[in-house]
Formats: structure tokens, C-alpha cells, sequence
């Protein structure tokens, strides 16, 4: 099992702060960007277990980053997961973040067991490795 960190794409501060911690606490180690730029340009340089990809976020959005790493991974072979962070959670959505390219979904606010259980579908948790 790789011991890449996570990615954590989020552009508020406190949504940061939160994120890091449960991540912390799951025994994830992770890299930040704030940005959708910053996550392509992280995805292409680095191999991450998964991507914790904020959804809304200025000029750059998660669709448009996500879009762009999955066009990169075509080159490589690779599929890095990544799972939607989002206060979106109207009806269709979910829908809307599966077709941009992303596996999973998160719902904003969410807690330590919500993460665990989506992380547990696409990694190892630190003590399994």
C-alpha cells in the first residue's frame, strides 16, 4: 500500500482547519491547496491516494479542476480518486460531481465517520498498511 498522502483542495480557512483535523485523527497525512489550479497542478506533479476536492471555490472550481485531472490521467493510465466536498446537496448534485469526473460525494458539514467511511472505499487506513 502506497504511503502517499492525501490531497485536500479547499479554499476556506476553517473548512481547512476541520478537514485536516478529521484527517488527523484517521491517521491521513495530507497536502493542502486552496485552489482548483493548485489541485491540477499538485494531481500532475505528485501521486496522492485520493483527492478531497472542494466543489465551489473562485474562478477555478473543483468540476473544471477535476475535469482537467482526469484529461492528465488519460496520458498516465492512472485514477486517482476523488471525492466532492460540498454544501451542494439539492438533487442532482451528486449526479452533477459523478459526470464531472469525481467518484464519491461528500455532504458539508460532515463529520469523522462520514469521512472514514468514504476514505475506507478507496484507501487503507494508516494501520491497515
Amino acid at each position: 500500500m502506497s504511503t502517499n498522502p492525501i490531497l485536500l483542495v479547499e479554499d476556506r480557512d476553517s473548512n481547512r482547519m476541520v478537514a485536516l483535523l478529521l484527517l488527523q485523527k484517521l491517521g491521513f497525512g495530507a497536502d493542502v491547496v486552496s485552489n482548483g489550479l493548485e489541485a491540477v497542478q499538485a494531481a500532475c506533479k505528485r501521486n496522492y491516494q485520493c483527492i478531497l476536492m472542494d466543489v465551489q471555490m473562485p474562478e477555478y472550481d473543483g468540476f473544471d479542476a477535476t475535469r482537467a485531472i482526469r484529461e492528465a490521467e488519460i496520458s498516465t493510465g492512472r485514477h486517482t480518486p476523488i471525492i466532492a466536498l460540498t454544501a451542494l446537496a439539492m438533487d442532482g448534485d451528486m449526479q452533477r460531481c459523478l459526470d464531472a469526473g469525481m467518484d464519491d460525494y461528500i455532504s458539508k458539514p460532515y463529520n469523522l465517520q462520514t469521512l472514514k467511511e468514504v476514505l475506507a472505499k478507496y484507501v487503507a487506513a494508516p494501520n491497515e498498511v
